[in-house]
């Protein structure tokens, strides 16, 4: 992580409606950043299995980041070295924003602790971070005029997906996440899932200037860092399922990944597929559509209660 994203002031105080700055635009996922025991391994399973390439992404990656895996021209993964022995996977996940500094003032008049300055990096990328009140790690990052994949980067096998659909980060406190995501930064909420149908499973919540979303894992007792892989994970889209599944089984590096190839319908109603990298952070596979091409419609079951301690 860059030295700036330690952040952060004291919250400066809210000004009047009257005199509060724009949001500026939110326009998708950027990328997410995740530690990893092996970049070696990591790098296997992305790069060998799930087929998507190496290089240089859209932005200057963090100063931690070992290497990034691209997914399409403006989304990507970074994998950092040195995950310690039972701890959370996920880094941080960023978010993609069309002016930063702006973004940065609008979030400090709201109250939001903020660092003093943006990073700036040697592309004129320009980023900050903050927390949410699940102490998530939130990069808002502005891509520098132009932008683009690097040239001359070949994949040398047809990526699995080409975009990532999702984020899913735990969320223990339903309704401060729904302020900081949808209240502040101006999300909207898509679709509620129930697992068991007496409790809520799952919140997803689209950013306001695009289609990319998060998925809230909701919990009543908190997840162990070291078994939160499964929760934090990100969803990569796929057009038809059978024929991603066929393509997996036919890599060669598919003799070394352990686990079956199970294709399942969610309760969303859409055709899953769970991976799971080297460290156990779970990389799924989704059609966009039903399995009819009707909307499933949304859980009105609870919030999960949440575990007094």
């Amino acid at each position: 992580m860059l030295a700036a994203l330690l952040f952060l002031t004291a919250p400066l105080a809210a000004p009047s409606p009257a005199t509060a700055p724009p949001r500026p635009r939110i326009l998708g996922i950027s990328h997410v950043a995740f530690r990893v025991s092996s970049v070696t391994a990591a790098r296997s399973f992305y790069e060998g299995f799930l087929g998507l390439r190496v290089g240089a992404p859209p932005v200057q990656p963090t100063d931690a980041a070992e290497l990034a895996v691209l997914v399409n021209p403006r989304q990507y993964v970074e994998l950092l070295p040195g995950l310690p022995e039972d701890q959370d996977r996920l880094e941080h996940i960023a978010l993609q924003t069309d002016d930063a500094e702006a973004m940065r003032r609008y979030l400090a008049s709201r109250g939001v602790e903020v660092p003093e300055r943006l990073a700036v990096g040697g592309d004129d990328s320009r980023r900050f971070s903050v927390r949410d009140p699940e102490g998530h790690a939130v990069e808002l990052v502005q891509y520098p005029l132009g932008a683009h994949v690097s040239e001359g980067i070949v994949a040398p096998l047809m990526p699995i997906s080409r975009r990532i659909l999702h984020v899913g980060i735990i969320v223990g406190d339903l309704a401060a996440a729904t302020q900081f995501y949808d209240g502040l930064l101006g999300f909207s909420e898509t679709w509620r899932g129930s697992r068991s149908g007496t409790e809520l499973s799952w919140v997803n919540v689209k950013v306001p200037d695009g289609d990319d979303y998060l998925e809230f894992m909701l919990y009543g007792e908190r997840p162990a860092p070291g078994s939160r892989g499964t929760a934090h994970h990100i969803c990569l889209e796929v057009p038809d399922m059978e024929k991603a599944r066929a393509l997996l089984e036919a890599r060669p590096a598919r003799v070394s990944y352990p686990r079956p190839l199970e294709v399942r319908v969610g309760t969303n109603r859409k055709r899953q597929l769970n991976l799971f990298d080297p460290d156990g952070t779970r990389v799924e596979l989704m059609e966009p559509a039903t399995v009819d091409g009707r909307p499933t419609p949304s859980s009105t079951a609870p919030p999960p209660r949440r575990a007094v301690r």
